[in-house]
């Protein structure tokens, strides 16, 4: 079995935010200390990072998942959470980094180059950095948000200045054998080559890398044979030499014919990392020159091949004829190229202010209810995340901070009504436009919220109303009046 992957899928999950603590100082002789809740440390990133010394993707073929940890939970004193680690994997250079719909994300060049493929969740506020003058002692802390899950796909791409490219058994393998230091699988069979070998080739002052990959064959373009494990590769490429087999007996092929079918499926692929194959520089490599009859053919259609603006050479990896000639004009062409290419500047940070008009959310009608509304934004998604439902305080508190955001003034002027459901986050709720928002809070006990809870108890005053009238049969008007400040008397 190949060794060599060139293609697989991961599923990185990154590390959850630690929940914040809700606690209160306490010391000896200092009562009522105040809140001292540690804050929840960062989740661990999953980090892509180009490593020269791998070239294969074949560790993610076998351990498709990748977890990074989890941040720590804060805790009293004062004392916040450990952060989690970050999970780097290693990957090959030339890396591409797609998501789910075939987009590409991120193209991995050169060693140390970093991307971040699942971000680490927020860990939650303890109740010490939530206390403010209106809640001087908050009863909640915000729970840690979730890392981000992602399945995404990765491609290795090739890193080489010159792609050789030909029909099967064109003596590509052979060729790039004597050219580099280079050791590919060489037989007498179609597809011997299955995956892409790359060698250094030296030619005067330059050095560059070639690439033989897989055979191409008609259809190559719409995924026929190894037709797309091969153009993926030579994307990159800045030179293609077609490599044309003089001595084949098969029927019906010819070196005109092939060259012509290798143009055909290069002018109709499309790389996805831009750019076109059809306008990259090409050399024609006739092959096997060494049979006399090859070389007969081979000086037969040179002069065609010259006059559509090829640079041809005759060349024979058994004899090692033009050799040296064919790899001077590969190191020309390679020259060329690097010298026309843009110079690559350090990249710059880049600031991009918020618009004064970005409120940082919108809301729609939920197309699934039409009194629905749906709340999309970053800032109170994540609010809503980490809130604690079952704490009372804390689902006002959410409330407040939603309200001073402008999500319930805009639902009120898109029509919503007292109980429309609104969802924001995956979580449903019955909006009652009752919570006010930047204004001091009442006070309350810690843990709870008066705007939430129904108080239906009975007041000391109606309970010693009633002792009254069980005992004497007659009501006290003082404590009814008491019992009853609300109303009015008569």
């Amino acid at each position: 079995m190949s060794r060599f992957v060139d293609r697989a899928v991961i599923h990185a999950v990154a590390g959850g935010g630690g929940n914040g603590c809700a606690s209160v100082h306490r010391e000896k002789f200092k009562p009522l200390g105040g809140p001292d809740g540690g804050n929840g440390g960062n989740g661990g990133d999953v980090v892509l990072v180009v490593d020269a010394g791998v070239h294969t993707l074949l560790d993610f073929h076998f351990r498709p998942h990748a977890k990074a940890t989890n941040g720590k939970q804060g805790q009293g004193s004062n004392r916040n959470g450990a952060a989690g680690e970050d999970l780097e994997l290693r990957v090959p250079d030339g890396t591409v980094v797609l998501d789910e719909d075939g987009e590409i994300l991120a193209d991995l060049v050169g060693a140390g180059t970093r991307y971040i493929a699942a971000q680490g969740g927020r860990g939650g506020l303890g109740n010490a950095a939530l206390a403010s003058k209106s809640r001087k002692a908050p009863g909640f802390a915000l729970l840690g948000e979730p890392g981000t899950a992602r399945d995404l796909t990765l491609e290795l791409r090739s890193v080489a200045d010159v792609g050789l490219v030909g029909f099967p058994s064109a003596g590509k393998s052979s060729l790039i054998a004597v050219l580099s230091a280079a050791r590919p699988k060489i037989a007498d069979y179609p597809f011997t080559t299955l995956v892409p070998n790359l060698g250094v080739v030296t030619a005067g002052d330059e050095v560059f890398t070639i690439a033989d990959v897989p055979g191409l064959i008609p259809g190559a373009s719409e995924g026929k044979g190894l037709g797309l494990d091969f153009l993926r590769h030579i994307e990159r490429c800045a030179v293609l030499v077609h490599v044309v087999d003089c001595a084949t007996f098969e029927s019906g092929r010819d070196p005109i014919s092939d060259v012509d079918a290798l143009e055909a499926e290069l002018a109709k692929y499309t790389p996805s990392l831009g750019g076109d194959l059809d306008s990259r520089p090409r050399l024609i490599v006739l092959n096997k020159v060494d049979v006399p009859d090859a070389a007969e053919l081979a000086e037969l259609v040179r002069p065609e091949l010259t006059a559509r603006g090829f640079r041809v050479f005759e060349v024979s990896t058994a004899s090692r004829d033009g050799l040296r000639e064919l790899g001077f004009a590969m190191a020309e062409a390679v020259a060329s190229d690097r010298l026309a290419r843009p110079k690559v500047s350090a990249p710059r940070q880049v600031v991009r202010p918020v618009a004064v008009d970005d409120r940082g959310f919108t809301v729609h009608r939920d197309p699934e209810n039409p009194e629905g509304f749906l709340v999309r934004g970053q800032r109170p998604e994540r609010w809503v995340r980490q809130t604690d439902f079952a704490n009372n305080e804390a689902v006002g508190y959410l409330g407040d901070r939603l309200a001073r955001l402008g999500v319930e003034e805009e639902l009120a002027s898109q029509g919503a009504q007292p109980g429309a459901p609104v969802t924001i986050a995956g979580y449903t709720f019955d909006w009652e436009p009752t919570t006010p928002a930047g204004v001091a809070v009442v006070r309350s006990g810690r843990g709870s919220d008066p705007r939430l809870d129904e108080d239906n108890r009975i007041s000391a005053a109606e309970r010693k109303q009633a002792r009254r009238i069980r005992r004497t049969g007659e009501p006290d008007p003082d404590g009814e009046r008491a019992a009853r400040p609300h109303e009015e008397s008569e």
